[in-house]
């Protein structure tokens, strides 16, 4: 699959661009490349599809926050290229953008040749998905059981029994809209409105689906899945195009929109991509030096603790955090190193440690060696 290309860059806008600039290059963009203008040119249905998922993301202020910071992983499929829209979808969501323009209607298209029926929206859906680091930090696929609206099988969505029972609209004669001609001092200004009587659907149901009671629409169950990428975070939204409710009487689907929620780590403490880890260890053990077990995403790993290590020194583990989400390489392990330091002593103990402190810069005393004198100390502590 081509990788995509920025969304800014698509409609030829700065990442500041305002929602007017945006949908202005937009518009602008739709009318060049729109099909009734090139007809049976794919490339320049191509360019038309791109400029509208560009324009999906960058005129919703959250899908472009998500943009911003993640890039297309932060959307997660979403935009019309990734749930497969049609050109009819695109003129459903965006049809109003083209207004009158040069004498061609919004949804009529360049010339009449596109039908102005009013397509319906299915509502979008909202999910929760728990996530551990360890499922973070590789990517995952859940499958996830939502109870949602679909089409009618027994209707095929239509609303009508056995599918097909339509008239077509005898106001707006099947366009879905009716226009007017006024006489004004100005001349004659003719506005388009959505026919009242079929509602912009361009036909009438003479029999409504006893199953769905004209509707289209029924109840149901659906388990779907979800590849969620590797470096999602907590509070994160995922997009699902077409993964909602399906509208009434046909149209296009709703979303479905996936919050992250990421399950509190045991030992572990995220910090973006990095990952952060308390070990404890004892002062012989600061001194002399020694080995600590770590616990990481991967497993427990050995890290060795050099002799004279300083209390608050952090040791970094590269390449042991989360991975990022577009791709940037991996975050570290941070461990931060702490020493115990016991609070309940007996006299004798209190009698070794005050010895410790006349010995406090190594010298040996009485013949002791230090080798001798600190292999005591270690036995103490521990």
């Amino acid at each position: 699959m081509a990788e995509k290309r920025d969304y800014y860059e698509v409609l030829g806008v700065s990442k500041n661009a305002e929602a007017a600039e945006i949908k202005k290059a937009y518009r602008k963009l739709a009318l060049q490349y729109h099909p009734d203008r090139n007809p049976g040119d794919k490339e320049a249905e191509e360019k038309f599809k791109e400029a509208a998922e560009a324009y999906d993301v960058l005129s919703n202020e959250e899908k472009r926050r998500r943009y911003d910071q993640f890039g297309h992983a932060g959307l997660g499929g979403g935009g019309f290229s990734g749930g497969g829209m049609s050109m009819d979808d695109i003129f459903a969501h965006f049809g109003d953008i083209f207004g009158s323009f040069g004498g061609f209607g919004g949804f009529s298209g360049f010339g009449g040749g596109r039908s102005a029926h009013r397509v319906n929206r299915g509502t979008n859906l909202r999910v929760k998905v728990k996530m551990t680091l360890e499922e973070i930090a590789t990517g995952v696929e859940k499958k996830i059981k939502v109870k949602k609206y679909v089409a009618d099988t027994h209707c095929h969505g239509t609303g009508a029994k056995d599918g097909n029972s339509f008239t077509t609209c005898s106001t707006c004669h099947g366009t879905g809209q009716i226009t007017r001609v006024q006489n004004t001092i100005l001349g004659a200004m003719q506005t388009t409105s959505t026919c009242p009587t079929c509602e912009g659907e361009g036909k009438i149901i003479n029999e409504k689906c006893p199953h769905c009671n004209g509707e289209g629409v029924q109840l149901s169950e659906e388990v779907i899945s979800l590849n969620i990428p590797a470096g999602v975070a907590d509070g994160m939204q995922l997009s699902l195009s077409g993964k909602g409710n399906a509208a009434r009487r046909g149209g296009v689907n709703g979303d479905l929109i996936v919050l992250i929620e990421e399950i509190e780590h045991a030992e572990l403490v995220r910090d973006g991509n990095d990952l952060l880890y308390n070990t404890f260890i004892s002062f012989p053990d600061a001194v002399l030096g020694d080995s600590v077990e770590i616990p990481t995403l991967e497993g427990k790993v050995k890290v060795k603790i050099e002799p004279g290590t300083q209390p608050g020194k952090i040791l970094r583990l590269k390449g042991k955090g989360i991975p990022d989400i577009n791709g940037y390489g991996k975050g570290d392990l941070l461990v931060k190193v702490n020493v115990w330091i016991p609070k309940n002593l007996s006299r004798e103990d209190k009698k070794v440690v005050e010895d410790l402190k006349e010995r406090a810069f190594l010298k040996p005393v009485g013949g002791e060696s230090k080798k001798g004198f600190f292999k005591k100390m270690k036995d103490f502590f521990e």
